[in-house]
């Protein structure tokens, strides 16, 4: 009698016998199966359509299932970070707008909250200015979960939910090219305040879509929610539950669908938030379709808190601080060459004294000195908690900005989700990570 690697055998007359004894067939073949570790290395990314940006995963599969999975970043260094510590306080501004692309209206405030800080400026701030920087962030964070949204029903079938989703995406890009000139990487916020009021076709174009978008929320719920393929691929998919979350460091709509109704807008306000009336969504379960009912109930609640913002725009007032020293000209308009200041404003500057023209000079081109110290401000961006660590010398310029970015913390979610499930799930947990590289590699 011998022995093979799966049972024992012996001849017979009647030729080989094998005699098969029992026990749990997994404890069995992983003792003795020698393809067993013979597992599948897959890279998934940082080229693949389905990981929001240049993200690769290694994946280690055995079959269909993830055995192993490594989030590895930065194949979009873009060096703004480092970039900051060259540029004078304001000018910071431009490169910090470009971080996470999706929500760059929460990138410029998080910063502008920080040097406003170290400036000892944030009663200062007038109640307009922070009335706006709530309404554009609010818009923000709609046109980025209807990004979410879309590239998410992408990946998982659903192609006209992407279609949709950048259709009313682009009617909030309107609002912002009419309030702030860009559609994206405004550098609208700026320390002190904002860089112009918000004009009055913007308000009529806001108050269109305040009564349209409603409606829009209501067709995605009838071709998602009740779809058996959508709810299949997201209900008990990528389950990460508060204790885990918490453990990891995860924030923003993961957090919260898993029942923890933790927002900073709530727990820790800024900008006046206190002062607005509106609701933390939250979910039990921790999975895919928890994220995507949450990230619904979001867009309801910013869609209340524009309109409250609308409305308290009736009421006029300026934009920036009344300091020269820190305030930058905030109510520019476009000469006739479509760049640049109009005529009557460089003339009202050159037209006051000498003095006043020197120091408009000093100020945009070697700009105000942060007196030093360091402070962290932290805002609840579509993605998390975005924190600003901001380091002053006394100088004109930053000497360190490093920003606490919810994508690349959420991210080490990723292996948590997607070990021990299939790889087709792979795609609905990451996406549900809503990650944006920008950020991730600033």
């Amino acid at each position: 009698m011998t022995t093979s690697n799966y049972a024992t055998e012996r001849e017979t007359t009647e030729g080989k016998v094998f005699t098969v004894t029992g026990g749990d067939w997994d404890t069995v073949v992983s003792g003795t199966d020698p393809i067993n570790d013979e597992r599948v290395v897959v890279n998934m990314g940082p080229q693949h359509p389905s990981t929001h940006g240049v993200l690769r995963l290694i994946l280690e599969l055995e079959g269909e299932t993830v055995r192993e999975c490594r989030s590895v970043v930065g194949y979009l260094h873009t060096g703004i970070e480092k970039n900051l510590e060259y540029r004078n306080w304001v000018q910071g501004s431009t490169f910090v707008t470009r971080m996470d692309y999706l929500s760059p209206l929460f990138n410029e405030t998080a910063y502008a909250l920080a040097v406003e800080k170290l400036l000892g400026i944030t009663d200062d701030i007038t109640e307009r200015a922070n009335t706006i920087r709530v309404l554009m962030m609010e818009l923000n964070r709609i046109s980025s979960h209807l990004v979410w949204l879309a590239t998410t029903g992408m990946e998982l079938g659903a192609i006209s939910i992407m279609l949709y989703g950048f259709r009313e995406r682009e009617y909030i890009l309107d609002i912002f090219e009419t309030i702030t000139g860009l559609r994206m990487n405004h550098a609208y916020v700026r320390p002190g305040g904002v860089a112009q009021d918000v004009p009055d076709d913007a308000i009529v174009k806001i108050r269109k879509f305040l009564k349209v978008m409603p409606e829009k929320l209501k067709e995605y719920e009838d071709l998602l929610s009740g779809q058996p393929i959508w709810t299949e691929r997201t209900k008990n998919v990528a389950v990460l539950d508060v204790t885990a979350c918490l453990a990891l460091g995860v924030t923003g709509p993961v957090l919260r669908s898993a029942g923890l109704a933790w927002d900073l807008r709530k727990t820790m306000p800024y900008c006046g938030y206190e002062t607005y009336e509106f609701d933390v969504p939250t979910h039990p379960d921790g999975d895919v379709w928890g994220r995507y009912l949450v990230r619904l109930a979001e867009i309801r609640e910013s869609l209340k808190l524009v309109e409250q913002a609308v409305d308290r725009l009736g009421k006029r007032g300026p934009v920036m601080v009344s300091d020269k020293k820190i305030a930058w000209p905030a109510q520019l308009a476009i000469g006739v060459d479509g760049m640049g200041n109009s005529l009557e404003h460089v003339a009202k500057i050159m037209g006051q004294s000498m003095e006043s023209l020197i120091h408009h000079f000093k100020l945009v081109t070697e700009g105000f000195r942060v007196p030093p110290g360091q402070v962290y401000v932290g805002i609840e961006s579509p993605r998390g908690e975005l924190g600003v660590h901001a380091v002053s010398d006394g100088g004109t310029r930053p000497y360190r900005v490093h920003y606490r970015e919810p994508s690349f913390v959420n991210l080490q979610a990723l292996p948590a989700m997607a070990e021990g499930g299939l790889i087709a799930d792979v795609i609905a947990g990451g996406a549900s990570l809503d990650p944006v590289m920008g950020g991730c590699d600033r």
